[in-house]
């Protein structure tokens, strides 16, 4: 039997249990422990694959094409698993699964409560995934903070799990803020014994509460926690914020979390090895000579759009011993702005995916400075798009080629609507979504990247490269030097004359992991790297 760990957040969101949980994670699976993970959502959208980024940031899209959780990215980059779309559960997944067994007649005229259709409901998933996956442990992640209004189910069907299961078998954790106040400078320890308090009033004890401080948190604190919330000295946990998210798993094995939940749960396992952590954060730690990127987005002024992006750029750089500076350039800026002085010093430029019409000529004034100045040049999903409608517009010497999701009259749609998005009409789950095959033309960069002929890749989009043009625009210089297997579907483009200049209409940044960077993302920063750049200069020392 699966064991399960539930980790609930208090005080505010945002508060770190998403890394807490990876980390956990990480922490098991270094003692040849096998887990899997599931995020709960309480919010009543289905997924949030039409939500806007500035409301969700980044949507993570799985292998088997479910749209989730950008803390689900958090899961597979640390514990170096595949999840699948039982790993994110929303309120909106649960209702409609009840309403729509309620219509089939499934509970017999019975009234439909909350208690305990919706609990069973819930409860169901978390076992779903345990049989599914044969982990020993199951890790649950509540979204929210204790109190929400909509989270209440999702706390109800975890207190009953410990009856359901039995009590050895169920643990809890408790992730906490402790705020600072600087007119006092002190740690208050008040919105924790709330939150715990909030807790035990459901009818949950937390056996373990991680606290998360920007200060040390004095060894007083620690037992003043303890006695308030009911919990052993030894289990609470001090998470000081520190600078690089990889090190965390390390903290809280110093710390005795790993003992303390592998003895809670009688869990039988090795002695951790963590040493391949330790070697990437000593290596962050060392100073290394930069290397400049500017990721050219709609949504740079929230980073969380792009957060598998800029983690995939960062393992990349460490594996070419780089320090990643990056530089967030807004392609509204870039429409009106100069290009040469946005992206001066930009050693790499990188355009990801997005939707919609806001912006995208700054992308394509982005992919003109790559092309036309010999900087690499990654374009992700829309960003290979972008490469083609710009490659395009200088091959036809017109302003005219487009995409038909910007423009649905243009004498030029390089880029159209999939045929078989044509009579799609909703928007939830209906894209090109998932995980499928690349056959990668020989002696192609991608397929120096890659070593291998034969890729998968996860998607998300509706438009592609229009074959109506391949003809014209392989014969002008652009390589299609990734096809789908029956070769109807172009899905990596390059520049034959250019030094580095490659989009791909998957999304590689999800596959991407500390120690082993998709090699697109190795590819192109190693590009990057030999590119002097103002900016970029390293003053070495004299030689003797």
């Amino acid at each position: 039997m699966s064991k399960y760990i539930f980790v609930t957040g208090g005080v505010v969101s945002s508060v770190g249990k998403g890394i807490a949980v990876a980390s956990i994670g990480t922490i098991l699976k270094s003692r040849q422990i096998s887990v899997t993970v599931q995020k709960l959502d309480p919010y009543l959208n289905v997924d949030p694959g039409t939500m806007s980024p500035y409301q969700h940031g980044e949507v993570f899209v799985t292998q088997d094409g479910a749209e989730t959780d950008l803390d689900l990215g958090n899961y597979e980059r640390f514990i170096n698993v595949c999840l699948t779309a039982d790993s994110n559960v929303t309120s909106g997944q649960i209702y409609s699964a009840v309403i729509a067994k309620e219509r089939r007649g499934d509970f017999l005229g019975g009234t439909i409560q909350v208690v305990p259709h919706v609990t069973n409901e819930i409860k169901s998933r978390f076992k779903r995934l345990a049989e599914s996956s044969g982990a020993d442990v199951v890790l649950v992640e509540v979204g929210g903070t204790v109190g929400d209004m909509e989270g209440q189910p999702f706390l109800e069907a975890i207190r009953q799990m410990r009856n359901d299961v039995g009590r050895d078998n169920v643990l809890c954790i408790h992730v906490t803020l402790l705020p600072y106040l600087v007119t006092t400078q002190e740690l208050k320890t008040k919105p924790t014994q709330h939150s715990v308090n909030e807790l035990r009033r459901i009818g949950i004890q937390p056996d373990i509460i991680i606290c998360r401080a920007d200060y040390p948190i004095p060894e007083a604190i620690r037992s003043k926690i303890s006695q308030f919330c009911d919990v052993k000295r030894e289990a609470v946990i001090p998470l000081e914020t520190i600078p690089v998210v990889y090190e965390v798993p390390l903290v809280l094995e110093k710390e005795g979390l790993g003992i303390l939940v592998v003895d809670m749960l009688n869990l039988k396992g090795e002695a951790p090895d963590l040493s391949h952590w330790e070697k990437m954060v000593a290596s962050h730690k060392e100073p290394h000579e930069p290397v400049n990127i500017a990721l050219v987005g709609k949504y740079v002024e929230l980073k969380d759009a792009y957060y598998s992006v800029r983690e995939s750029l960062y393992h990349a750089a460490l594996y070419h011993d780089r320090e990643l500076k990056v530089t967030w350039v807004s392609s509204e800026d870039l429409e009106t702005g100069d290009a040469d002085v946005l992206l001066r010093s930009a050693q790499g430029i990188v355009v990801p995916g997005g939707f919609g019409i806001r912006g995208i000529e700054g992308m394509i004034k982005a992919a003109t400075y790559a092309r036309e100045n010999n900087i690499p040049y990654l374009g992700l999903c829309l960003g290979m798009q972008i490469m083609v409608i710009e490659f395009a517009r200088h091959v036809f010497k017109s302003p005219l080629p487009n995409s038909t999701e910007f423009n649905e009259q243009t004498p030029y749609p390089v880029i159209d609507l999939m045929e078989s998005q044509r009579n799609v009409r909703e928007k939830g789950k209906t894209m090109r979504l998932g995980n499928y095959p690349c056959k990668l033309c020989e002696g192609s960069r991608a397929a120096d990247a890659y070593g291998v002929g034969l890729i998968h890749e996860r998607h998300r989009h509706r438009y592609e490269f229009n074959n109506r043009f391949r003809e014209q625009l392989e014969g002008a210089g652009l390589v299609c030097s990734g096809l789908s297997p029956d070769e109807q579907l172009v899905e990596v483009c390059e520049i034959a004359s250019h030094s580095w200049m490659v989009g791909c209409q998957f999304h590689p940044e999800f596959g991407s992991r500390l120690g082993q960077p998709h090699p697109l993302f190795q590819g192109f920063i190693g590009a990057a790297k030999g590119v002097l750049r103002e900016g970029a200069q390293t003053v070495l020392p004299l030689s003797t």
